[in-house]
């Protein structure tokens, strides 16, 4: 379809949006931005992890969107005596039929809660991988495609040491979004108390449904993004691979190991998500760097000098959103 055409379907079917974010935020006071980026997830059909101290509604999030999404929910506690079988599903032996059956784990569903999935030892880690990246789970010899759609947002305590396994790299990649979430303000804390002393924290009605979701998904994907932007893209994610190229030396020595090629794929998704929930049917300059934060933060690796004069990953991205030409 041509751009006009694409542009007037993707503002009948980005309304949604709109009502989707004030039902979940009826529920999730406060922590608008962490919101909007697990929407951004959902369209794009990219992971997200979600990253804060305890009680800033990370769980409540999630479960407010399968809510008012009516998609099949499953939350998994992550614990250090975990095993990849609670998590994927094993083989049973039937002695009645004198045969196996495959029993599946909680892994089968569209939306997963990983909570502190960094209490999990990497055995558990791995076998999150497949999942995440082919969207199959594997049960002995047989392989089993995931119902669309599949989403992992997990939930990590920054601060907590003991008991912990920092994630892997590899996985850490999977990830489109890493989402820090942050306290609420002073008049959003007196509203949390408000509702909770009150009826509760309501439960967000259906609003949209899967069918609606995988629709919007494949308009996601269709909407344009210009040569010119596409080239921005790159030129970001090559600045953290060589920030001499933008004249940026000092930040040579902070950078052990630069983005990936997923993060320009991240960034071409989560802003083309980002246009589709504006009700935009083209991806501007202003889309990227909207979500370059969260798609670049984890997939730069610091060196142990970066670390030593306390420098972070969002000070160094945005050093370089500040410094590449914006076309």
């Amino acid at each position: 379809m041509d751009i006009q055409e694409l542009s007037e379907k993707i503002k009948d079917k980005s309304v949604f949006c709109a009502n989707l974010l004030r039902e979940v935020e009826g529920t999730v006071i406060g922590q608008k931005p962490m919101v909007e980026s697990i929407l951004t997830g959902i369209l794009a059909g990219g992971h997200v992890l979600l990253e804060g101290l305890p009680g800033l509604a990370k769980t409540t999030a999630v479960k407010a969107f399968a809510d008012a999404c009516k998609l099949d929910f499953k939350r998994i506690q992550f614990t250090p005596d975990l095993l990849p079988a609670d998590l994927l599903g094993t083989t049973i032996y039937n002695a009645k039929e004198a045969r196996f059956e495959t029993r599946k784990g909680p892994l089968f569903a569209n939306l997963i809660l990983a909570d502190e999935i960094n209490r999990a030892p990497s055995k558990v880690q791995s076998a999150l991988l497949e999942a995440m990246q082919e969207r199959t789970i594997t049960i002995g010899d047989e392989s089993f495609k995931l119902d669309e759609p599949f989403l992992v947002l997990a939930t990590q305590n920054p601060i907590e040491q003991e008991g912990t396994y920092p994630l892997p790299e590899a996985q850490v990649d999977r990830f489109l979004l890493k989402v820090k979430v942050g306290y609420p303000g002073k008049l959003d804390e007196m509203r949390i108390l408000e509702a909770v002393s009150g009826s509760g924290l309501r439960t967000p009605a259906q609003v949209v449904s899967k069918e609606e979701i995988l629709t919007a998904r494949s308009l996601v994907r269709d909407v344009y993004i210009d040569e010119r932007v596409r080239e921005y893209i790159v030129n970001l994610v090559l600045a953290t691979r060589d920030p001499a190229s933008i004249k940026k030396a000092e930040l040579i020595g902070f950078i052990e190991v630069g983005a990936s090629p997923r993060a320009s794929i991240g960034l071409s998704q989560a802003a083309k998500a980002h246009a589709f929930i504006q009700g935009r049917a083209y991806v501007t300059p202003e889309d990227v760097k909207a979500v370059a934060m969260e798609v670049m933060r984890h997939r730069l690796v610091l060196s142990y000098e970066a670390e030593a004069e306390e420098i972070s990953a969002e000070s160094i991205v945005q050093k370089i959103l500040d410094s590449v030409e914006v076309p």
